[in-house]
């Protein structure tokens, strides 16, 4: 077993199951995914809630931009998220709005097209890829950085770079993939944090910065 499946394992017998990502539809996810970018997921439940009366594709791309906006208000950068939520839907759109119309394109496909879109990112793309869409990517945010830094990882500057670190050492498996990035969410919150409290920690015994800050 090499570290990077060990960590998951353990961080799956310590959190169990996340049931990761919240969402009542794979389009709500779609939305969640495009409006957390740099907002805390609090915010954007409070967005979601103001949409739910409103939560279908041809609804949302049929809707004024300036309403789009006020109602995504609690996500932060409002104006441009409701911008890229038009961008999406335009997309969507040339897809009949139909999820089911994506399940023949491959990994790739599918996340080449995503990208074309303005203002859908590598981890935004994923992340729909994934949990949306239920195929096998992995998802890099910033807690993943963070955390693997301190675990000793030689983590690369590269966004692909580091997915294929984690993708390469662990089954080809969505139901894998989703769990871990949510472990790694949850692990970062209550340990991992910006300040991370190390002392009680239980992946402290493998951590060097753990132990360095022990140590101190």
């Amino acid at each position: 077993m090499n570290r990077i499946e060990s960590i998951y394992n353990r961080l799956l017998e310590y959190y169990g199951p996340q049931y990761w990502w919240p969402g009542d539809t794979p389009f709500e996810v779609i939305v969640g995914a495009i409006l957390t970018q740099n907002t805390a997921w609090t915010n954007v439940e409070k967005a979601i809630n103001n949409l739910k009366p409103f939560l279908e594709p041809g609804v949302l791309h049929g809707m004024e931009t300036d309403r789009l906006a006020q109602l995504i208000r609690p996500s932060g950068f409002f104006n441009i998220k409701a911008r890229r939520l038009k961008n999406f839907l335009d997309w969507f759109k040339r897809k009949d709005f139909c999820l089911k119309a994506l399940e023949d394109y491959s990994v790739e496909e599918l996340r080449k097209e995503l990208l074309s879109i303005n203002g859908i990112g590598r981890e935004t793309a994923d992340s729909i890829i994934l949990y949306a869409l239920e195929k096998p990517i992995f998802v890099i945010d910033a807690y993943t950085r963070r955390m693997f830094e301190r675990l000793g990882f030689m983590v690369p500057d590269d966004y692909d770079d580091v997915r294929r670190m984690f993708e390469e050492s662990l089954e080809e498996d969505t139901r894998i993939f989703n769990e871990y990035h949510a472990l790694i969410v949850r692990h970062s919150k209550e340990y991992c944090t910006r300040k991370p409290l190390c002392g009680a920690c239980f992946l402290r015994d493998c951590c060097p910065a753990g132990k360095k800050s022990i140590e101190k």
